[in-house]
């Protein structure tokens, strides 16, 4: 009875707080913008039979893919503008041996994309042009997040281990074409997550056991400066397209803001939890604005480049009595 009662719990979300309200010069009206209109929106959810989860899932540079990997070897990529069934995905495979955990699209490019797994401990580098891979990067160690510099030319990466490496492209010696390379620096950088800035002359890292989020610079990697961000570790930092918003999410709970002043305009931010729902917020004041039910707790939230539409992804909990966890991923928003 007591565990019926507890998964009924689990079910339930939470309705959004109320917070203070927000100065008025912060608002929407005062700053002559439409708020859009959430609620009117409900989440398309693809689900694909498989006993493993989506993991992570992102958009090329131009917003007309979207990519998803996780389940296995195969990397999967949409035309969410033509169809999102199952069936419709291109596939991408050959380049693993084992499942594929990550990908980031090439910035500069919406035909090129890199994949990583941490069991086969591979970068491999694609053109969705073609079937098969353009290069394959094998590591001595796990990769686990990547992420291209705005050129396209530089790719830093984290390591299970958590440890911070880099490749660059280029031509090495006589070589006939450009390739991608292990850069010289010894991965002596510890990082949990790691990203460049919008104009490529620094990076933002993380540590799971560390309060702080590091901004240092590149290529020097001279620390620029720490603040202090969580109580307990920091584990994911996204910026606002506009460059002027850095947020962090740690394991309290919380999800800072800091104002850098230095989708489509920043003025939203979703916000993924260990709970059955997507959270969005206004920017500029942190006030909650729509909550999105979910299939499953989701480890990945990404909004499209250019509309007001987001995609998460994960795997629904096996129930008993209930059918086989099915692997997921949704979109969320209009215009596609």
């Amino acid at each position: 009875m007591s565990s019926q009662v507890n998964s009924k719990e689990e079910e339930e979300v939470a309705p959004l707080q109320r917070p203070p309200s927000p100065p008025l010069h912060t608002t929407f009206a005062a700053r002559g913008l439409h708020a859009q209109n959430f609620p009117a929106h409900k989440p398309r959810d693809l689900r694909i039979p498989s006993p493993q989860a989506i993991t992570h899932v992102a958009w090329s540079c131009d917003g007309k893919r979207l990519a998803g990997v996780g389940i296995d070897k195969i990397t999967r990529i949409w035309t969410p503008e033509t169809s999102m069934e199952s069936r419709a995905a291109t596939h991408f495979s050959g380049g693993h041996s084992d499942d594929v955990d990550y990908i980031s699209w090439n910035p500069t490019h919406p035909e090129l994309f890199c994949t990583s797994s941490q069991k086969d401990r591979r970068i491999v580098f694609w053109d969705a042009r073609q079937s098969r891979h353009t290069q394959q990067i094998i590591l001595k160690i796990s990769p686990v997040q990547t992420n291209y510099s705005p050129d396209g030319r530089a790719l830093i990466f984290t390591s299970a281990g958590h440890q911070l490496f880099f490749l660059t492209y280029g031509k090495d010696g006589d070589a006939p074409k450009a390739q991608w390379h292990l850069s010289d620096k010894d991965g002596s950088i510890v990082a949990s997550t790691a990203m460049f800035n919008h104009v490529g002359d620094g990076i933002i890292l993380t540590h799971h056991s560390e309060h702080s989020v590091r901004v240092m610079d590149y290529p020097t990697l001279t620390l620029r400066e720490s603040p202090a961000a969580h109580v307990g570790g920091c584990v994911a930092v996204a910026l606002d397209p506009r460059g002027r918003y850095l947020a962090s999410g740690g394991y309290d709970s919380i999800v800072n803001m800091f104002d850098l002043t230095s989708r489509t305009d920043g003025e939203y931010l979703a916000i993924a939890n260990t709970g059955p729902y997507i959270d969005i917020c206004a920017t500029e004041t942190g006030a909650p604005l729509h909550r999105v039910p979910a299939l499953a707790p989701s480890p990945t939230v990404t909004w499209h480049p250019s509309k007001y539409v987001f995609a998460y992804c994960g795997q629904t909990k096996l129930r008993e009595g209930g059918p086989p966890p099915v692997a997921i991923i949704s979109l969320f928003g209009g215009g596609i």
